[in-house]
């Protein structure tokens, strides 16, 4: 049986039902599971010094596009909007294949462990030169972070009218028959499991409807949630109803697009109507600040979904259009964009990092994170409070103010993936430097 002992927290965040603050107590570990709290516990297992540390459960990131990580700061696309960006980098990508895929993959979930993440989604929705789903699967399982990727798609290319070019889209047979052979082969629904998948075609505008109704179906008949963008910008609108005649929400609804087992990226453009919809039907969203603000597309309703009901998480989005991938980073972007468009009481530190780890946990549809309660899974995140971050700072809890920014410790299902601020479960400096040759050729250098 493997235990582990975190001793002697400074302040323990549980975000539990109660959302309890704790200070000075101890956790136990037993087999990635969270077994007991409180004061002067013992354990015969690893011990973990939790003097001058904040521990949180682990951050929890509802939207990403992990092989964009090898194409940060592309020139031409560095101030572009929504579509005139992804016209710039399709290309690119469609120079992809497996490697491409795995290593980008690599480095983005290293990023996000740094940053104190210990459960991302990923969005992967375009597969050229023999790449798969599982190049990602298998990347995750060597970082050792606990992964939900969803199986994405574009099949409306330029010449139909859509915005992908023509090489980057797939046949909507082929891509149904997929999603079914990821789902089967890798999708674990069990408690505690580090793999789920989910399916996810691109976006309304790269997809026919048809597709997404198919995409819908047979996600329920497996058991598995749906994933899209959605709402994004102002073109993204004026496509829909151009397009559709209807806005995103509405079209979303009429296809099967709502409900617990679906979340949305962006929702950056949702009114009033949209934003009572998704409460009404639970349907989740990945607010993704970073990106919004690089792209110009605008500043979410984050608080007004909150206030309706709507269930919500933190995204980093793809590093193409972030372009870095810090969750802790991303959750304190959410809460000063609040505080800049409805003044200085708009949200907390403390509300924005309960959105940063037990909402993102309730999108994905994760009652066993999010939390440090007895019984969840052992994914936690331990900040070092002894630092020039956090020099002076009178509110240990109020990290997303303060700092870190970069977790001393992070465990996943109790396992170390992050010891003394360093990546200890796989050789990251080799991946760096795989992940660099990779773009200097892609770059043409």
């Amino acid at each position: 049986m493997s235990e582990i002992l975190i001793r002697n927290a400074d302040t323990i965040l549980t975000m539990d039902d109660a959302d309890t603050r704790r200070s000075g107590d101890d956790i136990v570990i037993r087999n990635g599971v969270i077994s007991a709290i409180g004061p002067n516990l013992q354990s015969a297992g690893h011990i973990i010094d939790g003097r001058d540390c904040l521990v949180t459960p682990g951050l929890v990131n509802t939207h990403h596009h992990l092989y964009q990580t090898l194409t940060r700061a592309v020139p031409g696309g560095q101030d572009a909007l929504l579509f005139g960006w992804l016209k710039t980098l399709y290309p690119i990508w469609a120079r992809f294949g497996p490697e491409e895929m795995f290593t980008s993959a690599q480095i983005g979930l290293a990023e996000l462990a740094l940053s104190g993440c210990t459960l991302t989604s990923d969005h992967l929705y375009l597969y050229p030169n023999g790449a798969r789903l599982e190049d990602t699967i298998f990347a995750a399982q060597e970082v050792g972070l606990r992964f939900h990727p969803t199986r994405g798609a574009m099949s409306i290319g330029e010449s139909k009218g859509g915005l992908p070019p023509d090489s980057l889209v797939e046949d909507e047979g082929a891509i149904l028959n997929d999603c079914i052979r990821v789902v089967d082969t890798f999708h674990d629904p069990s408690e505690g499991a580090m793999v789920r998948v989910g399916i996810a075609p691109c976006s309304p505008f790269s997809v026919s409807r048809g597709l997404m109704r198919d995409a819908a179906l047979l996600a329920r008949d497996k058991g598995v949630m749906l994933h899209t963008h959605l709402a994004e910008n102002e073109e993204d609108i004026a496509y829909s109803q151009a397009q559709f005649g209807c806005r995103p929400g509405q079209y979303a609804e009429e296809l099967g697009w709502t409900g617990p087992d679906v979340w949305h990226a962006h929702c950056v453009k949702l009114d009033g109507q949209e934003i009572d919809l998704f409460a009404r039907s639970q349907t989740g969203v990945a607010h993704c600040p970073c990106s919004n603000c690089r792209l110009g597309s605008g500043i979410a309703p984050l608080r007004a979904m909150r206030d309706a009901g709507v269930p919500v998480g933190l995204g980093v989005d793809g590093s193409a259009s972030n372009d870095a991938g810090s969750l802790v980073g991303e959750a304190r972007q959410a809460m000063l964009l609040q505080r800049v468009a409805l003044g200085a009481d708009a949200m907390s530190a403390h509300e924005a990092l309960r959105i940063a780890t037990r909402g993102g946990a309730e999108v994905l549809g994760r009652d066993d994170c999010g939390q440090i309660a007895i019984g969840k899974r052992a994914d936690i995140a331990i900040w070092d409070l002894s630092g020039v971050e956090s020099a002076g700072s009178w509110d240990p809890a109020a990290l997303l103010l303060a700092g870190p920014t970069r977790v001393r410790h992070l465990l996943v299902e109790g396992r170390e993936i992050v010891r003394d601020g360093q990546i200890v479960s796989f050789d990251l400096e080799a991946a760096i430097k795989t992940q660099n040759r990779m773009a200097r050729v892609l770059a043409g250098l």
